[in-house]
């Protein structure tokens, strides 16, 4: 399947996570419509994430090919996921942040517990959780059904008007770049919080 944003420079992948609001990621018996996700971009361009100072054995993925999963696990005890954009060769992520579970929601409970159907995935880590995604996600496609994770274009199309923007949440570095997008008022939102630096050293970046 050919989606547009698979095409789109990895230079523009703050407008490629824009247009991911709305579509829907299936893993584990459960489907999620993606409600918040963060845009970081490459090599020498973006501080916060993980591929500034080039590809390691870790961020090897976010090097492409677009349409992958690039899976990470922060502070010791969450893993988080990301789906990779732009050209081969040409490092950039778009973190998924938060959405609505709208099928497979009796699952999503018995992963997340008892909690209200807002917190389901409301964060990134909640949102693996529900899914079932593990390490094992990582570098597999997300477009041709080949691996554990599906995403597919938006069942309740997004219009631009229904997007806000504002700074990513906890990074360490570039705090005020726009590159957080949401669905407005959607309460599976998350809360926007600043890095706040731990004693000791600097926390881990989202991507």
């Amino acid at each position: 399947m050919d989606h547009p944003w698979l095409r789109a420079p990895a230079a523009h992948v703050a407008e490629t996570a824009r247009t991911l609001l709305g579509w829907e990621v299936s893993a584990g018996g459960v489907r999620i419509r993606l409600t918040e996700v963060e845009a970081y971009a490459g090599t020498g361009e973006d501080p916060a994430s993980h591929a500034h100072r080039g590809p390691t054995p870790r961020t090897k993925v976010m090097f492409g090919p677009a349409g992958h999963a690039y899976t990470y696990f922060v502070f010791g005890m969450h893993w988080c996921l990301n789906i990779v954009c732009g050209g081969a060769g040409e490092a950039a992520a778009v973190l998924l942040r938060a959405g609505e579970v709208v099928d497979g929601g009796d699952l999503a409970r018995q992963r997340r517990g008892d909690v209200p159907d807002r917190d389901l995935a409301r964060g990134p880590a909640r949102l693996v959780v529900a899914l079932g995604v593990t390490a094992a996600a990582n570098g597999t496609n997300v477009i041709d059904g080949s691996g554990p994770l599906l995403v597919t274009p938006p069942t309740r199309p997004v219009t631009p008007s229904a997007v806000s923007a504002g700074p990513r949440v906890g990074v360490a570095a570039a705090h005020d770049v726009p590159w957080r997008f949401w669905l407005t008022g959607d309460p599976t939102v998350t809360s926007y919080r600043r890095h706040a630096p731990r004693k000791g050293g600097g926390g881990e970046r989202n991507s």
